[in-house]
């Protein structure tokens, strides 16, 4: 199926592709922030308060989206 509005070079397994790398991408991204959090805590024994913000924030925003499409699908 071609999607109409973006032209011919995009399909939906574009869209698909896209949707599963941004997914990992944030995935991972709150796997690096959680991993440099405990390494500032037990290495440097400092309280990192953006790194955990940061985690914490991503996996709000995860836990979220998953919830909002669970209830609306």
């Amino acid at each position: 199926m071609k999607v109409p509005v973006l032209g011919l070079a995009i399909d939906e397994r574009f869209l698909t592709h896209r949707l599963r790398s941004t997914s990992v991408a944030g995935v991972t991204g709150g796997v690096v922030a959680i991993g440099l959090f405990t390494y500032r805590f037990y290495v440097d024994h400092l309280w990192s308060w953006d790194l955990l913000a940061v985690s914490v924030t991503i996996a709000v925003v995860k836990l979220a989206v998953l919830i909002w499409y669970r209830v609306t699908d």
